[in-house]
């Protein structure tokens, strides 16, 4: 179905069903008054089934039935629907916030000034970015404005009315997503969620029970105004959690038991007036009781009464003269007032029940009772004398509390008078600080000699793991001889002399190699000749005898000397500092040594 464009009501009502401001042909606005937030035109009520006249609900239009689409008339340009029969132009999925549209085919000659004719139809317009290649992005200012300008996909716009290429285009419009629209989303949501937390934070306090008033600590002075609190009536149960507080936290001593027995005396006085409220209470109770009942039985009455007068009415002689609605009328109040009667008929029996069951259960305790006066009359004469008899014991034992702390404080006075006592416990005082000060020293004495032993221990391990290094050393380098031996001829042999001369030399150079290995910038011979030393005397400890061919001699300078000096690919020997610093030094070179040879 298809409305015409110059019928100005149907032209409005369709706009106005489709939540956009209703424009004539010309552009111009039909309607001043259109609220585009409410979706409806302000000034007309909205067609509701209880009007006079409409007795009957239209049914609601079903979502899957396509919505007609009209021709839109702007100053400028001019918009003309898709085909039905088409499908609906496909749209991406809607970002969270999302307040910004994508605006494609544009006409090439189209302007920023058509774009904000044709949408502002749709709602306020914050901002537009146009492209120059005839696609644009628009801003709205709320969300549901987006879902209007999405109506106005697969358009055919036309510029005038010229038929130029440049001057139309087919309009696209899918949601955009931008990073204003996210943030302003995200600050929402957050500000939703403070809300919640907030309005749960005020919820859970309000559920929250309020805390105890806090009980003030146990002294004479606060004893006496609990004293005070307990014989009053009004102040009697704030004065009893305090005392309970006092008896749980342990406040009870042999000085302060008297005062707690007279508050504990005050509390129990108050037994026999909450036995009296009691007992006032119960009075009461029954004269209500007593008044409720009258009550109900005069109720009964009038119920009963009216129900009659209702009968007398169903009889033939007056029911012939009613009509038949009030006829009708006068036996469901009929029925009404008698369901109501029989309720509190039953309620008015069901007491009555229960008073001859007390009854009954009173004439057989009757008997009982009796009995038990008389034995709670013997039970309180003995709970009596106990009572007496508790309070006469407490009484000595508090006389007997005040002697012992008077005899502990004049035996204090004595023991402040004697001298040589006092010199006792001086002279014993410090021998046990002499005594603590010895065991600290013995300590400490301790974990110094465990110190040194673990420092020896290293040592040794590290000795023991360099001879493991020199034998695998000698071990090469013995069977690198044998080998080179062989492979090389017989005028080799005698032309070239061997510089190390015994195991004990090759020992040295292996140490030697490692040490200048190990300080790249040189050592002295005499440093050199120190450490050979005392690594020799630590390993005479150690090694035993099967590992040792030779005896160990004392190691000297010109024998190392002599050694390194004959091995010239292996060490050299380098003058450093300046002036009077100036000390020969030398320096392992043994890589250099094989990349020559």
């Amino acid at each position: 179905m298809t409305l015409p464009v110059s019928d100005p009501a149907a032209w409005a009502t369709a706009m106005n069903n489709l939540g956009m401001a209703p424009l004539g042909i010309a552009g111009q606005p039909i309607l001043p008054d259109f609220d585009p937030a409410l979706g409806m035109m302000t000034g007309i009520p909205p067609i509701t089934p209880m009007m006079p006249g409409l007795g009957i609900v239209p049914p609601p239009i079903p979502p899957d039935m396509p919505v007609a689409k009209e021709i839109i008339h702007c100053k400028s340009c001019t918009l003309f629907p898709p085909n039905p029969n088409l499908p609906p132009p496909a749209t991406r999925e809607r970002p969270p916030g999302c307040k910004t549209v994508f605006v494609g085919g544009l006409p090439e000659n189209g302007t920023e000034q058509i774009i904000v004719e044709v949408f502002e139809q749709c709602g306020e317009i914050i901002a537009i970015r146009k492209s120059k290649k005839n696609f644009c992005h628009i801003r709205f200012a709320e969300e549901y404005m987006v879902d209007k300008a999405l109506y106005l996909s697969g358009y055919r716009i036309r510029l005038g009315s010229s038929t130029d290429k440049k001057d139309t285009g087919r309009l696209h419009v899918d949601f955009a997503q931008a990073r204003d629209d996210l943030y302003e989303w995200e600050c929402k949501q957050r500000m939703l969620a403070r809300e919640e937390r907030h309005r749960r934070r005020m919820e859970e306090e309000r559920m929250r029970p309020p805390s105890p008033p806090p009980v003030v600590h146990y002294s004479d002075h606060e004893c006496s105004i609990v004293a005070e609190k307990l014989k009053d009536d009004s102040k009697f149960s704030e004065a009893v959690q305090t005392l309970l507080t006092w008896i749980e936290r342990g406040e009870v001593n042999r000085r302060s038991a008297n005062h707690f027995y007279s508050m504990i005396q005050s509390a129990n006085s108050h037994v026999r007036r909450l036995v009296n409220e009691k007992a006032t209470h119960e009075k009461e109770m029954e004269e209500a009781k007593e008044k409720f009942k009258q009550a109900l039985s005069g109720i009964l009455i009038q119920f009963e009464q009216i129900v009659a007068v209702y009968h007398s009415a169903s009889k033939q002689k007056a029911w012939d003269h009613f009509t038949k609605a009030q006829r009708k009328n006068i036996s469901v109040w009929c029925k009404q007032a008698e369901e109501i009667r029989n309720i509190h008929n039953d309620e008015l029996m069901g007491i009555r029940r229960e008073e001859e069951m007390e009854m009954s259960d009173d004439e057989i305790e009757e008997t009982t009772e009796t009995k038990e006066t008389e034995e709670s009359a013997l039970v309180s004469q003995a709970e009596a004398l106990k009572e007496e008899n508790d309070s006469l014991r407490w009484q000595l034992d508090a006389y007997r509390n005040e002697v012992e702390l008077l005899k502990q404080e004049q035996g204090k006075a004595h023991r402040e008078d004697d001298p040589n006592k006092e010199q006792q416990l001086k002279l014993l005082q410090q021998a046990l600080q002499g005594m603590q000060q010895h065991l600290l020293k013995v300590q400490e004495e301790y974990k110094k000699k465990e110190a040194e032993l673990d420092r020896i221990k290293d040592d040794n391990l590290q000795v023991e793991q360099l001879l493991e290094n020199f034998h695998e050393k000698e071990n090469c380098g013995s069977r690198l001889c044998a080998s080179s031996q062989e492979g090389e001829q017989p005028l080799e042999k005698t032309a070239v002399s061997n510089p190390v001369k015994s195991e004990r030399e090759a020992l040295l150079v292996g140490i030697i190699s490692t040490f200048l290995h190990v300080h790249p910038f040189g050592a002295s011979i005499e440093y050199i000749c120190s450490y050979l030393n005392r690594l020799d005397n630590k390993a005479s400890y150690q090694i035993p005898s099967k590992l040792t061919t030779s005896p160990l001699l004392p190691i000297s300078t010109s024998d190392v000397e002599s050694l390194m000096s004959r091995l010239q690919h292996t060490f050299r020997q380098e003058m450093t500092g300046v002036g009077a610093s100036l000390e020969k030094r030398w320096k392992f070179c043994g890589f250099e040594g094989l990349k020559l040879t």
